[in-house]
């Protein structure tokens, strides 16, 4: 069997709540622990930072996906054996979302969104079926399921786009979800 690997989205600040560096943290030795590979944004810094550091400390394996003009920003990972520079944002997901078995995003900001955004709508149109998982730590991702919620009331989008994407509250729950997706 080949090695599964799991595309973490994630804020590249560290937030305002304590409990999400925590569940970043978690969730890169919980990769580890069954061990996934992380595909990840390259920078160490913010809850991306996190989720790498605990993976690597833990032992996982990890390829890290940066666009060169994010070099001197978000510091590129240390390991650059497990880097691939990209010419710019799109490439990067691109390269994260094909090296990567399943999807999770955690808290984060604009960008977050953005990926979680892209990855879902192609879902929606076919071009992929793999899982997409929301860690809701704290409940953080219900304002945007709400928003889902009226995009569908408001007849922008069928039901059926809910069902691309899954929250989980924590990261055992994770941890369960990604295990039945990625077998």
């Amino acid at each position: 069997m080949s090695l599964r690997s799991v595309c973490v989205f994630c804020g590249s600040r560290p937030g305002s709540n304590p409990a999400h560096a925590e569940a970043a943290r978690a969730t890169g030795e919980m990769l580890a622990r069954n061990g996934w590979r992380l595909v990840f944004g390259a920078g160490d810094v913010g809850l991306m930072g996190a989720v790498a550091a605990a993976a690597t400390a833990a032992g996982a394996e990890t390829l890290g996906v940066i666009p060169i003009h994010l070099m001197g920003r978000e510091r590129a990972s240390r390991d650059r054996r497990r880097l691939i520079v990209t010419e710019d944002m799109h490439e990067r997901k691109k390269v994260m979302f094909m090296n990567s078995d399943a999807v999770v995003v955690l808290p984060g900001g604009a960008g977050s969104l953005d990926e979680f955004f892209e990855v879902l709508t192609w879902a929606q149109i076919g071009l992929h079926r793999k899982p997409i998982l929301l860690l809701d730590v704290g409940g953080y991702w219900q304002p945007l399921v709400a928003l889902l919620d009226h995009v569908i009331a408001e007849g922008f989008a069928d039901a059926t786009l809910k069902g691309h994407f899954r929250p989980v509250p924590d990261v055992p729950a994770l941890e369960a979800a990604l295990a039945e997706a990625l077998g």
